[in-house]
């Protein structure tokens, strides 16, 4: 598409892996570094200035620095006191200047159900447990599990979600595992006035070009998310997971890297793809990101486009997800990308 300008294209290639091998530069930053205050070994102290005290001891009339110490005691306490702060309190007197020799007991190892609700929790991915009770619609047939995944999302106006067959799944998971990162286009059409001494015929017109905007794509894949005690682990190591999708604007991902704030995040939840066939997968969009939920909406429905090399990606779109993953700038165009991307 002629309205794609050159540069799109070459900003693609400053990113990460291999494609995308160097994110660009930012500009110097000032760090905020705090440093923690930390008290000294007091007897090096003393090592240190034993000399002085003992002069100082004898001018006082004292028989030592101990004595010394002693006197001004009082004064001492008074000074520690008040530059205590939170950070650095005053010690107990009564407790040892060494650590204790006994070292606390270690924590007892969590139960498995637990250890992998506390790892859901660390991933910040939300279970499917949050959403329906998983153990009441196991027992449902897979048409109403997939009605009831609908309607419990269709009033959230940030959320998309779809039912995918496990098949389908699998041979988009076997892609994902292979090329993790991609880019996809998300067709825009922009309006702008042009100026009456700009135009042939000398009246003032609007102009609509289409274009597109690049969203970077990533894949991840972790631990089954379920929080519930009784569901049963899956048999089936290919299903023994959960996997993502992070989506975010190819110009901010330049900007950023990794720390680029993502707009739209996708769950693919297995909880019922042993004996339902079914994987729920549930989208969040972020809110005041620039993109909107049918804009994202159109970016998964990409992926399977994209992704599923069993069915809607032979051909050429599975071979610019391959150049894409082999670094392959020669033959990649976002051109072609664009055109791929809009066939259904």
């Amino acid at each position: 598409m002629a309205s794609l300008r050159s540069s799109a294209f070459q900003s693609l290639i400053r990113v990460r892996s291999p494609l995308l091998r160097c994110q660009q530069r930012r500009w110097a930053q000032v760090h905020d570094v705090r440093f923690l205050a930390t008290h000294h070994d007091p007897k090096h102290v003393l090592d240190k200035y034993r000399a002085k005290l003992d002069q100082r001891a004898k001018e006082e009339g004292h028989d030592s620095v101990d004595s010394l110490k002693d006197a001004y005691k009082d004064k001492i306490h008074d000074l520690r006191r008040k530059a205590e702060t939170p950070l650095t309190p005053e010690p107990d007197p009564s407790s040892p200047g060494t650590p204790s020799a006994v070292p606390p007991p270690p924590p007892k190892p969590l139960a498995p159900e637990l250890q992998a609700a506390a790892s859901a929790t660390k991933s910040g991915i939300k279970p499917l447990d949050t959403y329906l009770d998983v153990e009441k619609i196991r027992e449902l047939p897979p048409k109403e599990i997939e009605a009831l995944w609908r309607l419990r999302n269709v009033n959230q106006s940030n959320s998309i979600c779809a039912v995918i067959p496990i098949d389908t799944y699998h041979r988009i998971l076997s892609a994902a595992r292979q090329n993790p990162q991609f880019i996809l286009p998300l067709p825009r059409t922009k309006t702008a006035q042009q100026p009456a001494e700009e135009s042939p015929d000398g009246e003032a017109k609007t102009i609509t070009t289409a274009g597109a905007d690049i969203h970077f794509l990533q894949w991840g894949f972790h631990p089954p998310a379920s929080a519930s005690s009784s569901t049963v682990p899956s048999t089936n190591p290919a299903n023994d997971h959960t996997s993502t999708i992070i989506f975010t604007n190819l110009e901010a991902y330049k900007l950023h890297g990794s720390f680029a704030q993502p707009h739209t995040t996708i769950t693919h939840h297995l909880d019922l793809a042993d004996d339902k066939g079914l994987v729920l997968m549930h989208g969040q969009v972020m809110p005041d990101t620039g993109v909107s939920t049918s804009e994202a909406s159109w970016l998964v429905s990409c992926v399977q486009r994209f992704y599923d090399f069993g069915g809607q990606a032979h051909g050429r779109k599975g071979e610019l997800l391959r150049m894409f993953t082999q670094g392959d700038v020669q033959n990649f165009k976002v051109e072609e990308l664009l055109e791929e991307a809009e066939k259904m």
